[in-house]
């Protein structure tokens, strides 16, 4: 089972259990949250503590990608999608002519992290670098074309790990590095954020991209300069909210229409010291400031 269904099958479980749960004859409401994997996590852990806040609303929470949340908003078929990257002007016209009225929240920023295997000896990479590795057409195809030898790595080609195409991550990777250009043919297009990171941990060749909040002390962070020969900045959550990292982005929650009732009180909550403490936990950048202490 994919680590998407895993999350699934789970959100699914929990949902039912807390269902079950809150009896007493109250009116019970299901909010329907789908989407980023980017976000899936922290979303997750919003639901959960939301239920301390109001037991009678129960968060059900999917990933799948920012296009399947889209998609379902588009459809009718979810009150909240997560995203994370802006919704495109196709779907929102998609989204229009079926009756929806998609409107945006940015409820967090996040540092979009370059994740190699600890044993290579590069440290840092310049956009026009990463573009050299990820776009289709680029030059750099192994390791040595870069001035380094990874230990590990036989033939020292590079394993380039990418996202699959439904992912915010992937199209504002796309955006931000690549501009026009197409990615190279042969990457490994992964289900999650979790398992690019997974396979960069357990590939010395490899090379790949994702949340900062998936990073572990068994992959390294690579500091990252906009322009080859100038200064690099590592990823983090202060560099991800002052927007020196060059590739930091917004996460999105879209709704149809502004959000009332309860679906407008749980947004409000998210964007509340509380929600913001939990996003921060959670390793991505609050939208507000926040008292954690």
């Amino acid at each position: 089972m994919t680590t998407r269904n895993r999350l699934l099958v789970l959100s699914t479980a929990a949902t039912m259990a807390l269902l079950a749960a809150c009896g007493g004859g109250e009116q019970r409401q299901v909010i329907q949250n789908k989407g980023s994997d980017t976000l899936v996590n922290v979303a997750q852990a919003w639901a959960e503590a939301y239920q301390d806040v109001h037991p009678t609303v129960v968060v059900a929470v999917s990933g799948g990608g920012s296009g399947t949340g889209i998609a379902a908003l588009i459809n009718g078929t979810v009150d909240i999608a997560n995203a994370s990257r802006a919704i495109k002007d196709k779907e929102l016209k998609l989204a229009q002519d079926n009756g929806q009225s998609p409107i945006q929240h940015v409820v967090g920023y996040d540092a979009l992290a370059v994740y190699i295997h600890p044993d290579n000896p590069m440290d840092s990479f310049s956009l026009e670098q990463l573009a050299e590795i990820y776009a289709d057409g680029g030059s750099y195809l192994s390791w040595t074309d870069l001035g380094v030898e990874v230990p590990g790595c036989q033939d020292q080609e590079i394993v380039v790990v990418s996202r699959q195409n439904n992912s915010g991550t992937y199209a504002y990777f796309r955006e931000a590095v690549l501009g026009d250009a197409d990615f190279k043919l042969g990457t490994r297009d992964m289900h999650g954020s979790k398992d690019v990171v997974d396979l960069v941990e357990n590939t010395p060749c490899a090379v790949g991209y994702s949340g900062l909040a998936y990073a572990t002390e068994h992959v390294k962070l690579a500091c990252i300069a906009a322009e080859t020969g100038g200064e690099c900045t590592n990823p983090s959550v202060a560099t991800a909210l002052d927007g020196s990292y060059p590739i930091a982005r917004p996460l999105f929650m879209y709704t149809n229409g502004e959000p009332t009732g309860y679906i407008g009180e749980y947004m409000n909550w998210i964007m509340s010291n509380e929600g913001q403490c939990i996003i921060l936990n959670k390793g991505y950048a609050p939208v507000t400031e926040v008292d954690c202490g």
